[in-house]
């Protein structure tokens, strides 16, 4: 009988994690869904690309997984039980909603290894009017909303982005370069770049400075409104579109599990994303709390959710196979950082993510995080990049009671 393995989420670390299951395992021992509500592969990292106006390239599902043996259900998830090992998901079609016309219908989904990867969305902290007033770029709907919103700014029209960090600033400079004739500003609760080392802070100025975008440096914001952000020194800033990009929150389903937690609702896992309180169930990418180098948590990124997902899956089928379980530490190189089409920024950093001196900036940058942006689609439809494609089969003893799967340690 097949070994059911569901994964949850298709982003870049559900679809890399199970291409690569598919990759590693005989097709007639296991049987791989990938559940994901949405048709199409959402390059996240471009979201400011596609809010700006440009057009991004499809990369439908149906295309991406052909041959390989794993099975997209287009359904939205909707409970996750891992005592029993089920998970509730409502069928969406290809329009990424259920269908209005005809009533809900649910479908429990059994299985035996769950690989949990419903990542995250953004995350208002509580601002007042930030739920009402502001956009966001944290996915496909949100990143057309705000692209809408764009077009119909008059020339000289303010657009605020709040949040300093990665996704903040590429926003900003995207929305400025593609349309020089807004007024663009960005409000950071700490210094612009604060972060990075100082020939990264500098560049980071000097383009802020070409492309004309105004810094409000440690200006938390306190309130958004229709018309203008608020900071708590008393700063009011005008602004006909205020994005938010200040935080990014995980999808609530895990919270509400047995799965042990975090407070912030990330599923805590081992050095091979298994759960510590529950064997069968792999989790990464944002959905995931994971120690990197000096003991200290791997942030939320595509750099991160990526590896993430090359250790689950190996994780999985050595399991499976009675193979050697894999080791390998996760850490950091760079942080990649566009700044328009023309500009870019490469932040070297040490393992544990923390800024050196070098840095690559200009134009040599910006191909740089180009080809980055390449290489993470390419992975997800080629999950074998760099590895053998030897299908192993599955020998480990497996015994069902009822529903439930008891596999061998």
């Amino acid at each position: 009988m097949q070994h059911r393995i569901i994964v949850l989420g298709a982003g870049y670390s559900g679809a890399v994690a199970a291409g690569r299951l598919a990759k590693r395992l005989h097709r007639e021992d296991v049987a791989i869904t990938l559940v994901n509500a949405e048709p199409d592969f959402v390059e996240r990292v471009r979201m400011h690309q596609l809010a700006a106006g440009q057009d991004l390239k499809p990369r439908p599902f149906s295309e991406m997984f052909a041959g390989t043996g794993v099975e997209l259900k287009l359904a939205r998830v909707t409970a996750v039980d891992v005592d029993r090992r089920a998970v509730t998901v409502i069928d969406v079609g290809a329009t990424g909603e259920p269908d209005a016309r005809e009533p809900a219908e649910y479908e429990e989904l059994e299985y035996d290894t769950l690989v949990y990867a419903l990542g995250s969305g953004w995350n208002s902290h509580g601002v007042p009017g930030t739920d009402e007033f502001a956009d966001q770029i944290a996915s496909r709907p949100g990143a057309l909303r705000l692209r809408e919103r764009l077009a119909r700014l008059d020339a000289g029209q303010p657009v605020v982005v709040i949040g300093g960090g990665l996704t903040g600033l590429e926003a900003a400079t995207e929305i400025a370069e593609a349309r020089p004739d807004l007024d663009v500003a960005l409000a950071a609760r700490g210094g612009l770049g604060d972060w990075l080392a100082p020939k990264g802070r500098d560049h980071l100025r000097k383009v802020f400075d070409k492309l004309g975008i105004t810094a409000h440096e440690n200006a938390a914001v306190t309130e958004v409104e229709a018309d203008r952000v608020a900071t708590a020194d008393g700063k009011s800033i005008p602004a006909a579109v205020t994005v938010w990009t200040a935080g990014f929150a995980v999808h609530p389903i895990a919270r509400a599990t047995t799965l042990e937690t975090t407070a912030t609702g990330q599923i805590v896992v081992d050095g091979t994303m298994r759960s510590v309180s529950h064997p069968d169930v792999y989790a990464v990418g944002d959905a995931a709390m994971a120690m990197g180098p000096g003991d200290k948590p791997l942030r939320m990124s595509c750099a991160t959710g990526t590896p993430m997902a090359w250790q689950a899956a190996d994780a999985i089928a050595a399991r499976l196979t009675g193979g050697k379980i894999p080791s390998t530490p996760l850490r950091y190189f760079n942080q990649c950082i566009s700044l328009g089409r023309k500009e870019g920024l490469i932040q070297y950093v040490t393992a544990d993510d923390r800024a050196v001196k070098a840095a690559l900036t200009g134009r040599l940058a910006a191909t740089y995080k180009e080809l980055i942006c390449k290489g993470a689609a390419w992975g997800v439809a080629n999950p074998s990049l760099g590895m053998p494609t030897r299908r192993r089969h599955v020998v480990q003893e497996q015994t069902r009671t009822g529903s439930a799967v008891k596999t061998a340690a």
